[in-house]
């Protein structure tokens, strides 16, 4: 049974978290924020009508680890804008942005808007030329810390990884991160590989660095199984003896739950997105970018945290940016300094072993370099 990242933004909007991504011609996009005396909606009318005369395609590449993990992102978009042809492609952000590189090397760009969990991208891909300066409705919103100042990229929402417990354990789940070693955990944790996913990773070196690597010994003591996707190992709790996960999301509803450590810390990140300056349909990705940072979708659409300043956190979760064991800046941070972030990667490969498994985002190996091209097919 399978949890999208959405039924876990779902379960924080509901309040049940215990307590715890060829040129064409196009207009001259505006780089000014959207004007703030023309309502949200009229504006985004106007846009939608421009992305309709273009053609009324859309590609869109977005970071995950499950095919149709984002559907639930493209559905509301159709549902408010029927006349637009959508395809977003999930893969892990680490093959997007690759393949992101390609496209752009080959003078043969498929992907209009991405938006990924590599942060680290945005900012060189803006110093080398290839993004397209774009201020969306709600730009002046948008929290500072997360935006470029010059409108090349910006924070969407956020997404957040933290623990994944098996309901019929009741109040003697684990929350905490050493409440992971307990011996009835032993053979019943299930995590994703860290040295496969820099989120978990980031989540890895949080706790060697508050509780040292003889927590990571002991964490591997109780012989944890070992997935690709945090979507697996969240799907995995609750059956087949696995009780218990963190650094993921979700979890089957009714067999499994998410919770958020008090004192042990998690992670939680902007997921940013940028339009390609060589992108296809400008007009859509304008649209895109608009209607996700509209105030009526980070409210109604995302199901998580918003990058509005302006809109009110999920019931009966603090605003981002208030929780002293989770710094939403830190994985930009970590993933800045790709040396180092390497040289911990390979130390914790020593413990835990290579990455194995097909990539579960592509479990066919059928993406390729162009994945989904102008006309609709798979490249």
């Amino acid at each position: 049974m399978r949890i999208t990242r959405k039924a876990w933004a779902t379960a924080v909007t509901l309040g049940v978290l215990a307590t715890s991504g060829v040129t064409v011609a196009a207009a001259t996009p505006s780089t000014k924020p959207a004007d703030r005396h023309t309502s949200e909606e009229a504006q985004l009318q106007k846009l939608y009508k421009e992305a309709v005369a273009q053609g009324g395609r859309l590609v869109v590449y977005a970071g995950g680890d499950k095919p149709g993990q984002a559907d639930y992102l493209k559905d509301a978009f159709v549902k408010k804008f029927p006349k637009m042809k959508v395809d977003i492609v999930v893969d892990f952000s680490k093959n997007h942005d690759a393949r992101v590189d390609n496209q752009i090397d080959e003078h043969h760009v498929v992907a209009d808007v991405v938006h990924l969990q590599t942060i680290d991208d945005f900012p060189r891909w803006k110093k080398e030329g290839v993004l397209q300066e774009y201020k969306p409705v709600g730009w002046n919103k948008v929290y500072n810390q997360i935006k470029d100042k010059d409108g090349y990229y910006t924070g969407l929402f956020f997404f957040a990884f933290s623990n994944v417990t098996a309901t019929k354990l009741g109040s003697g789940a684990p929350v905490e991160a050493k409440d992971f070693l307990k011996p009835e955990f032993k053979n019943k944790l299930v995590f994703t590989y860290p040295n496969d996913d820099d989120a978990v990773l980031y989540y890895f070196k949080q706790l060697t660095d508050k509780y040292g690597f003889d927590y990571l010994r002991k964490l591997l003591a109780q012989n944890p199984k070992f997935v690709r996707g945090t979507q697996d190992s969240a799907d995995l709790v609750g059956t087949n003896g696995y009780v218990a996960s963190f650094g993921t999301a979700g979890g089957a509803p009714g067999i499994a739950r998410t919770t958020l450590p008090t004192k042990s810390p998690w992670v939680a990140w902007p997921q940013t997105g940028a339009i390609l300056r060589n992108a296809p349909h400008k007009a859509a990705a304008k649209l895109y970018l608009s209607w996700l940072l509209s105030k009526d979708a980070q409210q109604n659409a995302i199901g998580t945290w918003s990058a509005r300043s302006d809109v009110a956190p999920p019931a009966g979760r603090k605003g981002i940016f208030d929780y002293k064991n989770m710094n939403p800046l830190g994985l930009g941070a970590f993933m800045n300094d790709r040396g180092a972030l390497d040289r911990y990667k390979a130390r914790i490969t020593l413990y835990v072993g290579d990455v194995k498994g097909v990539n579960p985002s592509d479990p066919k190996g059928v993406l390729g370099l162009y994945p989904v091209d102008q006309s609709g097919t798979q490249g």
